[in-house]
């Protein structure tokens, strides 16, 4: 049995497949190609006029690789539409090997110090593959994700991958696309370059709008 290890996970991912769990308590895994592909349209993001207005105005604080590890625990535990996580422990391991590797990233939103939501992913060339998010307060998840839009386009990336499109991504303007269209889009973004520190840190509210908006 060929050992799953982060090089081969990656390699998977330029490729267009991933893989899931049946369950956070089966040791297994198996791999993924949908048919339908959901992503976020990176040119074309919307931005809602309450949404500006709660990343000009929020009490979070945002960072980024701070505590890839924790995120991934905490997009693994129960929610309301989740009662069990395809995160199992294999997973788990790999995809930190990928973060001290470079490979994989993560955006935490804190409310002083207390992480109340957030999100993780995968990058190489100029694409995103976003994993999983949570949100403990209203709205974390989604300021996460307009934080990572906002960094994906500073630092040029192309494609933004959801995996499968859900109602609540749906409700954020991510959409739908065929399996060859994503890999299409895929074979054009897995060679070029792109930074995802090219945003800097301590970037104001105005910025983070700004970069996302700017490409619209």
């Amino acid at each position: 049995m060929t050992v799953l290890t982060p090089e081969i996970l990656l390699t998977a991912y330029t490729h267009g497949i991933f893989p899931m769990a049946e369950s956070q308590d089966d040791p297994e895994l198996f791999w993924v190609d949908p048919e339908r592909r959901g992503i976020f349209p990176l040119d074309d993001f919307h931005l809602s006029r309450s949404m500006r207005k709660f990343i000009r105005s929020n009490p979070f604080h945002v960072t980024v690789d701070t505590c890839f590890r924790k995120v991934m625990k905490a997009c693994a535990e129960p929610a309301k539409d989740r009662e069990n996580t395809w995160i199992n422990r294999p997973i788990l391991d790999l995809y930190t090997e990928l973060h001290l590797q470079g490979n994989a990233h993560s955006v935490e939103v804190w409310r002083d110090d207390k992480m109340v939501g957030g999100l993780y992913g995968v990058s190489f060339g100029a694409v995103f593959c976003g994993e999983s998010m949570f949100s403990r307060e209203s709205n974390t998840s989604k300021l996460a994700l307009a934080y990572l839009v906002a960094r994906l386009n500073a630092g040029g990336f192309k494609l933004l991958d959801t995996q499968f499109l859900t109602d609540h991504l749906a409700s954020m303007g991510a959409i739908e696309i065929s399996r060859e269209e994503y890999h299409r889009r895929l074979d054009q973004a897995v060679n070029l370059e792109a930074d995802f520190y090219s945003l800097e840190g301590d970037a104001s509210p105005d910025d983070i709008i700004q970069s996302i908006t700017q490409t619209s």
